[in-house]
């Protein structure tokens, strides 16, 4: 004899997923708006030209400004919360995935989850799988403009890029900043604020402006 359990969207019995709704309601609501709003978001990120994931979970459309010759790719089974109302640190604005450059990437691996936060690629930020980046954390890898005002002057967005590279299952807390030509090491936890200006090792908590090693997590 066979038995069939009912299943939710993204592979999980429906039961728990029901349970957690009633007991928190907010979250009723949120997926509620998710239904109703999933047409137009997906249609969002096909006119972008970033194809659709596997297991997607995505709460408002964020805010994509893709060069047409650059590259975006986002893994399967991946959050990306853009409404206030998603998460209760309430992000600041929509997630922001922008690429300033025909030759810029952004790659963003599974099972990821970002809040309202800002990735911008003039040349490439790597991201692997099972990462999270709490609310509005931002992550560049361009200076954006020159240092000297005879630089800016004469190219005002002609600031230095250096690749970003954060490796797997490294959580980034609220309002940090991971600036450019940074590699944080797997599993490694960045404290809430911090300013990553430096290479941050595996498997280690780092904090602070700017972000150093505090103690090892291995």
């Amino acid at each position: 004899m066979h038995t069939t359990s009912l299943v939710a969207d993204h592979g999980a019995p429906l039961k728990p997923h029901l349970t957690k709704l009633l007991d928190m309601p907010w979250r009723a609501t949120t997926e509620v708006h998710r239904f109703l709003a999933l047409p137009w978001i997906r249609l969002g990120f096909l006119i972008h030209g970033v194809s659709w994931g596997r297991g997607w979970r995505i709460l408002g459309m964020p805010i994509i400004q893709r060069h047409r010759r650059s590259r975006i790719r986002i893994g399967d089974m991946v959050i990306l919360r853009s409404w206030p109302t998603s998460n209760p640190l309430c992000p600041f604005h929509p997630v922001v995935l922008a690429t300033w450059s025909a030759d810029a990437q952004i790659t963003i691996g599974d099972n990821c989850g970002i809040t309202g936060g800002s990735i911008i690629a003039a040349g490439r930020v790597e991201i692997g799988n099972s990462v999270l980046l709490g609310a509005n954390v931002i992550i560049a890898d361009t200076d954006f403009h020159p240092l000297s005002p005879t630089g800016r002057q004469q190219a005002g967005q002609g600031g230095d890029v250096r690749p970003i590279t954060i490796e797997d299952n490294v959580f980034i807390g609220t309002n940090a900043i991971v600036l450019k030509g940074v590699r944080i090491g797997a599993g490694s936890v960045i404290g809430a604020g911090s300013v990553v200006s430096s290479d941050i090792p595996p498997n280690v908590i780092a904090a602070g402006n700017p972000a150093r090693p505090l103690r090892s997590l291995s």
